[in-house]
């Protein structure tokens, strides 16, 4: 599915709505259903779609809204969700899910998600231990392991944080011990641990394996 969606935005530009993702080659109805809770939308036309809220909860999400005196455009300012997510502390999840017939594990990801609208998962995780000692490329050694967070997936492969200025760069025929068609089917977007093995120009290159 990933090499769909970036093929349609190389084509038609940025996504405006999650609903334009059945508009993609291949995504019906189920798959859309499927992933549309775990695929952001960021500036696009509806606030609730920067979100990790499935659009079935959508009517859920703006009753919610409504109750607190808020609305889904208070979520694209930051000042308002600051505001918002103080209300979001009184409110008893319990009381949500009977009130608006959910169950409770649902209620919490709406609220979760209403107080933190842009939150990256990655956030959440226990950042990498970076070699101490690594400052600058020049401190880099071919066959130098080192822990690293995946920050950006393209096509030829995959940008890693590993604690220097600059981002390392694990090209696509490094990325695992067999072909790889496409990045995003290998890449995590969370951490990877990284061996660094040739270094050309400004940039780090290495290969992605695992330990």
């Amino acid at each position: 599915m990933a090499r769909e969606l970036v093929e349609y935005r190389k084509k038609n530009g940025p996504f405006h709505a999650r609903e334009e993702l059945l508009k993609v080659p291949g995504i019906g109805e189920a798959r859309f259903v499927q992933a549309a809770g775990f695929l952001k939308v960021e500036g696009g036309d509806n606030p609730l779609d920067r979100t990790w809220i499935h659009p079935e909860s959508y009517p859920a999400a703006r009753q919610l809204l409504d109750d607190l005196g808020s609305s889904t455009e208070a979520l694209q300012d930051r000042t308002k969700v600051e505001e918002l997510r103080e209300k979001l502390k009184g409110v008893s999840p319990q009381e949500v899910a009977q009130r608006l017939q959910l169950g409770e594990p649902t209620v919490h990801d709406i609220l979760d998600a209403l107080a933190r609208p842009g939150r990256d998962p990655r956030e959440d995780l226990p950042p990498p231990v970076f070699k101490k000692g690594i400052l600058k490329l020049e401190d880099l050694q071919p066959n130098m392991e080192l822990k690293g967070t995946v920050l950006n997936v393209v096509d030829f492969g995959a940008f890693i944080d590993v604690g220097l200025k600059d981002s390392g760069l694990v090209h696509i025929s490094q990325m695992a011990n067999r072909y790889v068609k496409s990045p995003y089917e290998v890449a995590a977007q969370w951490a990877t641990w990284s061996r660094l093995g040739a270094f050309g120009g400004q940039r780090a290159a290495g290969a992605c394996r695992s330990p």
